[in-house]
C-alpha cells in the first residue's frame, strides 16, 4: 500500500492554499428579473467565468486498474490526517436503504469537457466498491471534445467529472448516468449543453458542480444579467418538464474570496437546490457521529488537526440579486434569496475516494472533497426517492422546506446542523443554528425517512 501526499489543485487567489480545479466562460443576451437588485449595464465583453473546484490529494497509487488494499478510516486518519469514506459508509451514515438505488432513473451530470477515461474510471470505481456495472452515457451535444493531457483546465474538469459521476452512482447505483459533456466551460456553453439535455435526454435530476460568485458575475454589467436570464429560463424549463436541478454551494466560504458575501451561481437561482458542505464523522462502520459546518479557517472545528492548514469551506450567503422565493419565506429574513438549501459532507479532511486516471495525472484512488460532491450524491438520493415515489419529483425546495414546517418529520428526515460557521480566511460569514441556516440549509438527509416524505407517504 502506497500513500503519496501530493497536491493536485490550482490557485484561485494568492491568498489561497488549495482552490481546486477550474475556469470557464461567457456572457449572452439578458433582462433583470422583477423585484431583483439594480445593475448597471456595463460595457464590459469579457467573458464570465464559471469554475470548478474539486479539492484533491493523491491517495493510492493503482496504474493497473486493480482491487487494491485501501487504508481504512482508522489508517487514513493515522498516517495522512484526513478520513476515507467509502460508498458503503457513507450510505451508511445517510442511513440510505440497500432497496433504494435509483433502479428505473436517469441522473444527468453537465460538465465541461468531460472525462476520456471516464468509462474505465468508473469501472475501477465499482469494481474495488463491489457496485453493479452501471449504464453510462457519453454525449458531446455542443462539439467533440480534444482532450490535452497537459492542459491544467481540462485536468481540473477531468477531475470533476470522475467525482460526480462516481458519486452519483454510488447513491443510487442502478440509475442511469448521462454525462453531458460542454465543448468549453463558458456559461453560455453549458447552458446550451443543458438546454440540449432537456430537449433530448429521459431525465429526471440534473447535477451541476460548477458556478461563479454572484458579486463577480454581477459586476460585468449587461453580460453578467445574460447569464441569470439564459440559465434561468433553462432552469424553468426543467421545472416544467419535471426535472429537479440541483448544484454546489461553491467551497471558498460566503465570501468567495472577494471579501463580499455572496453565493455561487447557478445554486443561488430559486429553481435550482444549493448543496452546502460539512464536515462529516462516521466510525469505521459509517455509523452517524454528527456533522460540523465546512471550514477549515476554524481550528477548533477542523478535523483532525487540520495538518494541511485551511483547505476550504462551504459556501452559502444571501443572493445579490434573486429575491425571496417563496418557500423561503417565514423561514430567513435576509430579505433575498438565501443559499444553501441542504447539506452534504465535502470537507478534504472528511474525503471520499475517486478513483482516476486521466492522461497527466498519476493513476490512483484519490482523497476528494468540496461541495461538488453534494450536488451528485444529493442527485443519487433523488433518483432514489424518484425511484420510491414511482414518479418525477419535479422541483425539490418547495417539498423540502414544506417538510422542514413539521417539526416531527423535521426531526426524522434531516440531521439539522447547528455549528460552526462559514466565515473563510477573510471577509464575512455566517452562522449555524437550530432550524435552516446559511452554511448548511436545513441540514443533511437521514435518507431512510426523507424519501418517504417526498413520495408523499409520511
Amino acid at each position: 500500500m502506497l500513500i503519496l501526499l501530493m497536491f493536485m489543485t490550482k490557485m484561485r487567489r494568492s491568498s489561497a492554499r488549495w482552490v481546486g480545479a477550474a475556469l470557464g466562460v461567457l456572457g449572452l443576451a439578458a433582462l433583470a428579473i422583477p423585484g431583483s437588485t439594480a445593475v448597471a449595464a456595463g460595457p464590459s465583453t469579457a467573458p464570465i467565468v464559471a469554475q470548478v473546484h474539486p479539492l484533491v490529494k493523491l491517495g493510492v497509487v493503482d496504474p493497473a486498474h486493480n482491487v487494491v488494499p485501501l487504508p481504512n478510516l482508522g489508517e487514513c486518519v493515522a498516517q495522512v490526517g484526513l478520513a476515507c469514506y467509502t460508498p458503503r459508509q457513507i450510505r451508511t451514515g445517510y442511513d440510505m436503504p440497500d432497496n433504494l438505488t435509483g433502479a428505473g432513473q436517469t441522473i444527468v451530470i453537465i460538465d465541461a469537457y468531460g472525462s476520456p477515461t471516464i468509462g474505465q474510471d468508473l469501472a475501477t470505481f465499482d469494481h474495488q466498491f463491489q457496485l453493479p456495472t452501471p449504464t453510462l452515457h457519453i454525449y458531446e451535444p455542443t462539439g467533440r471534445v480534444i482532450f490535452h493531457s497537459h492542459n491544467a483546465l481540462m485536468k481540473g474538469w477531468a477531475f470533476e467529472t470522475s467525482l460526480d459521476v462516481e458519486w452519483a452512482h454510488a447513491m443510487a447505483p442502478m440509475a442511469t448516468i448521462d454525462l453531458v459533456a460542454a465543448a468549453n466551460p463558458q456559461f453560455n456553453t453549458l447552458a446550451l449543453a443543458e438546454a440540449w439535455a432537456l430537449r433530448n435526454l429521459p431525465g429526471q435530476v440534473m447535477s451541476m458542480s460548477f458556478g461563479a460568485p454572484e458579486n463577480e458575475i454581477l459586476a460585468a454589467g449587461t453580460q453578467g444579467l445574460q447569464v441569470f436570464q439564459r440559465d434561468h429560463a433553462v432552469f424553468q424549463q426543467a421545472a416544467m418538464q419535471g426535472w429537479t436541478v440541483l448544484a454546489s454551494a461553491g467551497d471558498s466560504g460566503a465570501n468567495n474570496l472577494t471579501g463580499v458575501a455572496a453565493p455561487n451561481y447557478p445554486s443561488s437561482d430559486p429553481l435550482v437546490t444549493s448543496v452546502g458542505g460539512t464536515d462529516l464523522f462516521l466510525n469505521q462502520g459509517g455509523h452517524y457521529f454528527g456533522e460540523t459546518v465546512w471550514n477549515d479557517s476554524v481550528p477548533a472545528l477542523c478535523p483532525f488537526g487540520c495538518a494541511d492548514g485551511p483547505i476550504g469551506a462551504t459556501g452559502g450567503a444571501p443572493s445579490l440579486y434573486w429575491p425571496t422565493p417563496s418557500y423561503q419565506m417565514g423561514v430567513q429574513n435576509h430579505g433575498m434569496r438565501t443559499t444553501a438549501d441542504v447539506a452534504w459532507n465535502a470537507s478534504v479532511y472528511t474525503a471520499v475516494w475517486v478513483y482516476m486516471s486521466v492522461p497527466g495525472t498519476v493513476p490512483g484512488f484519490y482523497f476528494v472533497g468540496g461541495t461538488s460532491e453534494g450536488a451528485p450524491s444529493w442527485a443519487g438520493v433523488v433518483a432514489d426517492a424518484d425511484q420510491m415515489a414511482g414518479h418525477p419529483l419535479g422541483q425539490l425546495n418547495p417539498r423540502l422546506y414544506q417538510i422542514a414546517q413539521n417539526p416531527i418529520l423535521y426531526a426524522r428526515d434531516f440531521h439539522n446542523i447547528t455549528v460552526g460557521q462559514n466565515a473563510y480566511l477573510f471577509g464575512p460569514g455566517f452562522s449555524a443554528h437550530a432550524g435552516y441556516n446559511v452554511p448548511s440549509g436545513l441540514g443533511s438527509p437521514n435518507v431512510k425517512y426523507l424519501v418517504w416524505s417526498l413520495a408523499g407517504r409520511f
